[in-house]
């Protein structure tokens, strides 16, 4: 399922626009102004964006100067030729004039995605667990788990070793450029923090002490120890 985030401040326009997608089978993600935006953007890569100019915070154009990789879509009532223009060789993938015809729009969007598919998440899963390195998300079965930076490259870890032990000195090696805050006293208390985080989604334990060594993943059927 294609995702579409919505950056736009109007709430009428926003509601349609999110009816219409979700009619036609998208995922859609809102934002209200260009600073909720590029926290929106910064957890979750969508696959198109339909982004509106005139934004409080910061404009749509500061936006998409943010955007990398991702084809925007600019939905304006700004209709001069020298707006559109500029617009578009500053990285805008179109330019659609409010107000506008749904199904133009609609048709708009099919040629975006086909133009340019969004590759498929690099994922890494174990059993019920799923890590996406793309949109940073963590899923146990549909439930989200909200990691903080260390957990999240811990999991990611485990994750790439998933039928062996990772030893504690190895983990603190591989993390310590994204995560140096994490340190040989406080590994133990970041692990246990992820730990219960996982049991608390998924019910049971994913993880596990392994001792005189460090810790490893947990697969379907085997046994655990704390």
């Amino acid at each position: 399922m294609k995702t579409i985030a919505i950056i736009e401040d109007d709430q009428s326009i926003g509601d349609l626009l999110e009816e219409v997608l979700e009619r036609e089978g998208y995922l859609v993600k809102r934002a209200y102004s260009g600073t909720e935006a590029l926290y929106l953007l910064s957890r979750q890569r969508p696959d198109l964006v339909l982004l509106d100019l005139m934004l409080p915070g910061l404009s749509g154009e500061q936006v998409l100067e943010k955007l990398s990789g991702v084809p925007a879509i600019v939905v304006s009532a700004k209709a001069g030729v020298d707006d559109k223009v500029r617009l578009l060789l500053e990285g805008a993938a179109d330019y659609l004039t409010k107000p506008f015809e749904i199904q133009e729009l609609l048709a708009r969007i099919q040629v975006q995605l086909r133009k340019a598919p969004s590759p498929a998440a690099p994922l890494f899963q174990a059993g019920d667990l799923t890590l996406n390195t793309l949109s940073r998300e963590v899923t146990v079965g549909k439930e989200p788990v909200h990691l903080t930076k260390t957990e999240y490259a811990i999991l990611k870890l485990l994750l790439q070793n998933p039928t062996q032990a990772v030893a504690k000195s190895v983990i603190l090696d591989r993390i310590a450029q994204d995560t140096p805050d994490c340190t040989e006293s406080s590994l133990k208390q970041h692990v246990s923090n992820l730990r219960k985080k996982l049991r608390d989604a998924g019910g049971r334990e994913t993880i596990q002490a392994v001792w005189g060594i460090g810790f490893k993943l947990v697969l379907d059927g085997e046994e655990t120890s704390l």
